[in-house]
Order: C-alpha cells, then sequence, then structure tokens
C-alpha cells in the first residue's frame, strides 16, 4: 500500500495547545494552524477570539464546541472534515482532549477514519508536576475528583498503596472538600496546590494534608488549580522531608 492510500482523505482536525495564563505561550505552529484553518471549534469563543486578537489573528469563523453541544455538532464537523476543510480545535486552556469535550470529537473522527493531528504546546499538567517538588519519573493524572462522597472516598481510599505521583484538576469551589477528604485518611500526606500557573498571581503551596487543608481553609480559594499528591515512598507514607 503506498502513502497515499494509507493517508485518509478529507481535511484534518488539529488538536491546538493554548495558553493557560500568559498569552505568550503559544508555539509557532500554533498560531500558524489557527491562521489558516478553515474554521477554529473553540470550548469558549469568547476566550479564544481574544487570543486570537491578541496575535492578530483576525476574521476566523469560530464554533462552539462544548460538553452541552457535543453530540448535535459532532455530524456536521465530520461533514466538514469530509468536505476537505481543514479545522482547528482549542479548548478553554491548555491541550484539548484532557478532560474536555475534545475526547469525544477526536474518537467521532477516528473512527470515521479521517484526519487527526496536534499542535502541541502548553499543558497544566507538566508544570504543576515540575513544580511541585514531587517524584516525576512515573505519575498518574486523575482529572477531576468525583462529586459523590462515595466515590471521591474509593479515590481517597486507593491513594494508600499509590507510588506514582498523582495529579488532580480541581475546582476552586471544591479544593477544601477534596482536602478534608484526603486529610481524614491520610493526614500526613505531601500535597503540592499549583494555582494560576504563568499569571500574575501563580504560587504552588507544599504541605501535608493537614497543613494544606488549615491554610486553604484560611484563605480564599480562587484561579484554575491543580492537585498533586506524592506517592508512598518504599519505606511506607511520604512524610515532610522525604527526598
Amino acid at each position: 500500500m503506498t502513502d497515499s492510500e494509507d493517508k485518509p482523505s478529507g481535511g484534518t482536525l488539529t488538536l491546538v495547545s493554548t495558553p493557560i495564563g500568559n498569552m505568550g505561550d503559544v508555539t509557532l505552529r500554533a498560531l500558524e494552524v489557527l491562521r489558516e484553518a478553515d474554521a477554529v471549534l473553540a470550548e469558549d469563543t469568547r476566550r479564544s477570539r481574544k487570543l486570537l486578537s491578541h496575535h492578530s489573528i483576525g476574521s476566523k469563523t469560530l464554533i462552539a464546541y462544548h460538553d452541552h453541544n457535543k453530540e448535535r455538532l459532532t455530524p456536521g464537523i465530520i461533514d466538514r472534515l469530509r468536505s476537505g476543510q481543514n479545522l482547528a480545535l482549542v479548548s478553554d486552556a491548555g491541550t484539548p482532549g484532557v478532560s474536555d469535550p475534545g475526547f469525544y470529537l477526536v474518537r467521532a473522527i477516528l473512527a470515521e477514519g479521517l484526519s487527526v493531528t496536534a499542535a502541541p504546546g502548553a499543558s497544566a499538567i507538566l508544570p504543576a508536576l515540575t513544580l511541585s517538588g514531587f517524584p516525576t519519573d512515573a505519575f498518574i493524572f486523575e482529572g477531576f475528583p468525583p462529586r459523590k462522597r462515595g466515590d471521591l472516598g474509593r479515590v481517597v481510599d486507593a491513594l494508600a498503596h499509590e507510588r506514582r505521583t498523582v495529579v488532580f484538576f480541581v475546582s476552586p469551589h471544591r479544593l477544601r472538600t477534596v482536602l478534608k477528604a484526603i486529610a481524614d485518611e491520610h493526614p500526613e500526606r505531601m500535597l503540592a496546590v499549583a494555582r494560576e500557573l504563568t499569571k500574575m498571581h501563580e504560587e504552588v503551596v507544599r504541605g501535608t494534608a493537614t497543613e494544606l487543608l488549615t491554610h486553604f481553609s484560611e484563605t480564599k480559594v480562587r484561579g484554575e488549580i491543580v492537585l498533586l499528591v506524592k506517592g508512598v515512598g518504599r519505606r511506607g507514607q511520604s512524610r515532610p522531608g522525604d527526598p
């Protein structure tokens, strides 16, 4: 089979990573893809329009694509690709397809034998991991913690034997709930809260689960948050001062 026969026909969807805060954190290729795309699928068109305007990309068709309309819009997007259009997909911030509706769209496009590629770039996961000071050789991303108490309890229970660094996305209004659930079961477990990464008020707060629960119980929680849980060490539960 030749290369031309291997390549899917039609247009291509490109997953474009966008800044998680600082507008300068965008790649040259990402800007090129956004300029040349026939349309940009955006989780939040207002935020995406600001990004495009900041980088002098005007007259671009923006299509709102999010959790509430993904089932309805996906067939039309597939038709656009079949007709030869090249589309770009962006999320609110960071890499599309991670804890957002991009996964649904990619799966549907692949099932149709159409082309998907990526213009990689910003993501909150790796900066938070590297800034935490926790081991980076093995980690697991768990997305957003479950909202139901029982499901959250099972996730917290699983931390007892988890040797890898665990990474969560947590909304500001649920941070205390999640910290309390961990502190109740693993009070001395080392955690890090990375907040507002790349923005003016960026901070990374490190300490035991109990310490961080106390800290954020006395502080108004705002911004985008990544919560990291240090893995259990070879000699047992991680403690302050452990390497």
